[in-house]
């Protein structure tokens, strides 16, 4: 294991008392540096691309942009410890392959098991992976509806609101999104939007395209086993067999 002389770490956290508490525990750490402090996520997001550090100390719930929203946006890839009062973050949490989950308020002795988790990681070049299989079998994991979608544009962001979707195209690793503005790409799966988009307002309709079921004017066949959406802005879709029975339930 290589050691790090000197790690970095970023709080990200929307109160006061928190931020402090954190500083209070890691005062006994003497190769961690504290290089920041933010009190929401776009802060955050600035801070991480400013700072680069190793490790952030990230609060869920923020003012402008959630700590989910902040990991969809970041070019770098610190390692994450969330903080949060809300136990039904924590599988989404480790999802996106965070160290640990500190479900407030925490004690001194939960922050140092997962700050050595994080310690260990880090030295040995993030190749750890968490085992959350106990926690998936504790709690099924309800993650709430998306109600919008950040977008990273250049150096700023930008907000889609789901609302205004029309529907999505996957495209590899990413997604076009269009929507009443225009369209988007952004770095998900289609998949992670099928799982929580609301399911009585999207449909999977083809292995490439989720649809906004209010959108869509009409069905029309098309081949043996294959139809065609119509939606009414007038684009035309591919509708697979599946898809075309979950419009049809």
């Amino acid at each position: 294991m290589n050691k790090k002389d000197q790690i970095t770490v970023l709080i990200i956290e929307d109160e006061e008392p928190a931020r402090s508490l954190i500083r209070h525990y890691l005062n006994k750490y003497e190769n961690l540096v504290i290089v920041g402090e933010c009190p929401d996520g776009y802060c955050g997001l600035l801070s991480i691309r400013e700072l680069d550090p190793d490790l952030v100390f990230l609060d869920i719930q923020m003012p402008k942009l959630s700590g989910f929203e902040l990991l969809e946006v970041t070019e770098k890839k610190p390692e994450i410890i969330f903080t949060t009062a809300f136990d039904e973050y924590a599988i989404k949490a480790f999802d996106m392959n965070a160290v640990d989950y500190l479900l407030k308020p925490f004690s001194k002795q939960r922050f140092d098991a997962a700050l050595e988790k994080a310690i260990e990681r880090i030295n040995k070049g993030g190749d750890i992976k968490n085992d959350i299989s106990r926690l998936r079998e504790e709690r099924p994991g309800s993650y709430d509806a998306l109600n919008r979608i950040v977008i990273r544009k250049g150096t700023g962001i930008s907000f889609i609101q789901v609302k205004d979707v029309n529907y999505m195209q996957a495209e590899d690793d990413y997604v076009m999104i269009y929507h009443a503005g225009g369209k988007d790409l952004k770095q998900q799966r289609l998949k992670y939007y099928e799982k929580h988009l609301p399911e009585n307002e999207f449909a999977r309709i083809h292995r490439s395209y989720l649809a906004r079921i209010e959108r869509i004017e009409r069905i029309e066949p098309y081949g043996r086993d294959t139809y065609i959406a119509i939606m009414k802005d007038g684009k035309r879709l591919p509708v697979s067999r599946s898809g075309y029975k979950k419009l049809m339930l």
